[in-house]
This record gives structure tokens, C-alpha cells and sequence, in this order.
């Protein structure tokens, strides 16, 4: 996992497995959801400031959530 990966690059890997930003209204702050529509699926999170990278932590979460439902498989 790596450790430089930044807010940018998270959106294009969720974007390119068809996910869409929601802003989550304009109350919302930091807040988004990443919406699949085709598969009924969400992940929120916010944006990262004022550090742009993605803590290890989320790494590991996110992909958990890409496994367990089957957008990537683990390696073993």
C-alpha cells in the first residue's frame, strides 16, 4: 500500500470503478459520499486538509471496502 497515495488519486481509483461524488448538500463541510448507483453502493469520507495524502489507516479501510465487494481481490 502506498504511502504517498493522495485525495486526488483516491477519487480517480473510486471514479474508475463507476463511483460519483456526492457533496452530501451545502451543509456538509468536508464530507462526501461516493455513490455507485449500478450496484447500490457508498463510501463516505472526507476531504483530507490541510495534508493532502491519505492516512494508512483509510488506505486499509478503503481497501477492505474494495474487496468485500469484489471491485479487487487481495492478494493472498
Amino acid at each position: 500500500m502506498p504511502s504517498d497515495f493522495v485525495f486526488e488519486e483516491m477519487m480517480r481509483l473510486f471514479a474508475a470503478f463507476g463511483f460519483e461524488v456526492d457533496n452530501k448538500g451545502g451543509t456538509s463541510g468536508s464530507r462526501l459520499a461516493l455513490i455507485n448507483s449500478e450496484k447500490g453502493l457508498s463510501y463516505n469520507m472526507h476531504r483530507l486538509h490541510p495534508d493532502n495524502a491519505i492516512k494508512m489507516y483509510v488506505m486499509r479501510q478503503v481497501l477492505e471496502f474494495m474487496v468485500e465487494n469484489g471491485f479487487i481481490e487481495k492478494e493472498k
